[in-house]
């Protein structure tokens, strides 16, 4: 482990030792580590409330963030988001769906992940139905399916009761980490923890494929293969993500940037940086959204204000990238 990681590593530590005591409810840093003598309520707080956040965070965080980091190196555009091929806009229509219909929660993260997914291979079997294997196609047919799907959350919430679903289903659709349990969360974990092995094992030929096609076919790159990997791998944990919080935004978009900036160009190294980045940033905006005022704040409004002003600053590299 380099210092570039563990420095990485600690920023997270810190960060969920931070959000354990973060919240309305107040439990000190002394409570937290003297866990074993608090009384049933602290105990309570932090194991049925906190944690499951923090875990979610780091979840949702992570996952997003090497998401992001391997759609950017395939497509060789760092303004690529995990959301190209319309599988948040998917996950999106499932979920509000779900919330429209009244099914219970558990309900509501099958159908977001089954909409994430469906977005997924609409987009593939556009792009396959044109008669060509071309990325720049595959974004175009993710664009397709991605309004698509938008439009059928709008049709959702206008259909949706204005006094109580409506409401639900514009606050799922901003985010939140609030809603999950520790048990919830362990099919997801396995969800994105496979997904991740997937792409590190094509972390060499995604390393060489950003630097062209012919160039990875000449080391002896299969580039349809890694392609479907990433493709497969990053889909997964994007619909995984949706299901957990609702739409998270800029996060797969910014987070690979800065871990790029601090590790360099190998994957590899790019989706630890990204993973620990992602995770320490969704955890600490969500203390954030906790903190701030006296009513929650949907998480994906402040990582939409926390992203735009650096957006601009990416566009301004990739400006001068350009020149």
């Amino acid at each position: 482990m380099g210092w570039r990681t563990a420095l990485l590593t600690a920023f997270l530590l810190v960060t969920v030792a931070a959000s354990l005591t973060v919240g309305r409810y107040p439990v000190g840093v002394g409570a937290v580590l003297h866990f074993t003598a608090l009384d049933h309520v602290d105990q309570t707080v932090l194991t049925r409330i906190r944690l499951p956040r923090i875990w979610c965070g780091i979840l949702v965080g992570a996952g997003l963030a090497v998401s992001g980091a391997g759609y950017q190196t395939m497509f060789r555009n760092p303004l690529v988001s995990p959301a190209i091929l319309g599988v948040s806009a998917g996950a999106g229509f499932g979920g509000a769906l779900a919330l429209l219909l009244g099914l219970p929660y558990w309900q509501l993260d099958a159908m977001a992940f089954v909409g994430g997914l469906a977005a997924a291979a609409f987009s593939m079997v556009v792009a396959r139905a044109i008669g060509r294997d071309s990325i720049v196609l595959l974004v175009l047919a993710g664009v397709v399916v991605g309004s698509v799907f938008a439009a059928l959350i709008s049709v959702t919430e206008y259909l949706a009761n204005p006094d109580d679903t409506l409401p639900a289903i514009t606050f799922w659709l901003m985010g939140g980490l609030g809603r999950q349990q520790l048990g919830g969360l362990i099919a997801p974990t396995v969800v994105i923890a496979v997904s991740l092995v997937l792409l590190y094992a094509v972390r060499w030929p995604l390393t060489v494929l950003a630097s062209g096609d012919e160039d990875a076919r000449t080391l002896g790159v299969n580039t349809r293969r890694t392609w479907a990997t990433v493709v497969v791998a990053c889909t997964l944990i994007t619909a995984t993500t949706v299901s957990l919080a609702g739409v998270i935004g800029w996060v797969g978009l910014l987070v690979p940037h800065a871990a790029r900036a601090i590790v360099g160009p190998a994957f590899g190294r790019i989706m630890l940086a990204a993973a620990l980045l992602g995770a320490a940033f969704v955890v600490g905006v969500d203390d954030v959204a906790r903190a701030a005022t006296s009513v929650e704040i949907p998480l994906g409004i402040l990582t939409s204000l926390i992203g735009a002003p650096f957006f601009l600053l990416v566009l301004a590299k990739v400006r001068r990238q350009w020149a």
